[in-house]
C-alpha cells in the first residue's frame, strides 16, 4: 500500500523526473514536484493531484526559500528524490560561475534539503532519500569536469547521509548513463553513444523508476549507488 505522505521529486517537469512522477501517481502515491520553468506537463500533474512548487536551486537563498515553501504544504514525506540537475557549459572565462551553479544544484540543494527536511521524513514510518547521480563519475570526464565533479560530490553525500540517518532513513543513489536521446541528436551521435554500452539500447526513463521502486521497497539497502548504464563498464 502506498504511504499517504507524499514523495518529493525535484526537477520533475520534464524527462526522467516527469516520468517518475507520473508512474508514482499511477501507483496511487501522492507526489510533490519542484520545477524551475512552467511547462504544460505541470498542468497535467496538477490535474492528477500533484503539488507543484517553484524552486530555484542556483543559490542558497533559493534553496532555503524552497524548503520553507515545502514545509507549508506538507508535514511529512515518504521520500525525497533529488533529480534536479544542471548542465552548464564550462566556457573559458566563466568556469567559476558554471562550477558554482552546478555545485549548488547537485550538492548544496540535496545537502540542505536533507538536513532541513529530516523531520518530514521521520514523520513517515518508512522513509528514503535517493540521489540521482550520473555514470560519468565512474571514470571522470575531460570535457565536463565541473559537472562530473559536482555529481561525484553527490555520490559522497549518499554515503555520508546513509551513515548519518541509519537505520531510520535509507539513503541511496542511482547513476544512469544514456537514458533518452534529445530530438536534435543526429544519427551519427546516436550510433556512437549506443556503441558505448554492452546492451546498446536507449532504455528510456522507466529503468530509473524501476530502480526507485527497488530502493523504496527493499528494507536492507542503504549507502548504495545503483549503476544503470547498460554495461558501459564492461565494454
Amino acid at each position: 500500500m502506498p504511504c499517504p505522505a507524499p514523495i518529493l521529486i525535484t526537477g520533475a517537469s520534464q524527462r526522467v523526473g516527469l516520468h517518475c512522477a507520473r508512474r508514482l501517481l499511477d501507483d496511487g502515491q501522492p507526489v510533490i514536484v519542484s520545477y524551475r520553468s512552467e511547462r504544460d506537463s505541470l498542468t497535467e500533474l496538477r490535474k492528477r493531484g500533484a503539488i507543484t512548487l517553484f524552486g530555484d536551486f542556483d543559490t542558497e537563498a533559493g534553496i532555503l526559500t524552497f524548503i520553507d515553501t515545502l514545509k507549508k504544504h506538507t508535514g511529512a514525506l515518504r521520500a525525497i528524490v533529488h533529480n534536479a540537475s544542471s548542465w552548464q557549459a564550462e566556457t573559458p572565462g566563466e568556469e567559476a560561475q558554471a562550477f558554482a551553479r552546478m555545485v549548488n544544484v547537485h550538492m548544496l540543494a540535496p545537502y540542505l534539503i536533507n538536513l532541513h527536511c529530516a523531520d518530514l521524513l521521520h514523520a513517515c514510518e518508512t522513509a528514503d532519500i535517493v540521489h540521482i547521480s550520473d555514470d560519468v563519475t565512474r571514470k571522470g570526464s575531460s570535457k565536463h569536469i565541473a559537472y562530473c565533479a559536482s555529481k561525484a560530490g553527490l555520490d559522497s553525500l549518499t554515503l555520508s547521509f546513509a551513515a548519518k540517518y541509519a537505520p531510520r532513513i535509507k539513503v541511496n543513489g542511482i547513476a544512469p548513463a544514456l537514458l533518452m536521446f534529445n530530438e536534435h541528436d543526429d544519427a551519427a551521435y546516436r550510433a556512437k553513444t549506443l556503441a558505448k554500452s554492452a546492451m546498446g539500447i536507449e532504455p528510456g526513463p522507466e529503468v530509473v523508476y524501476q530502480s526507485l521502486r527497488y530502493l523504496f521497497d527493499n528494507p536492507y539497502v542503504t549507502g548504495t549507488t545503483l549503476t544503470v548504464n547498460g554495461g558501459r563498464h564492461v565494454k
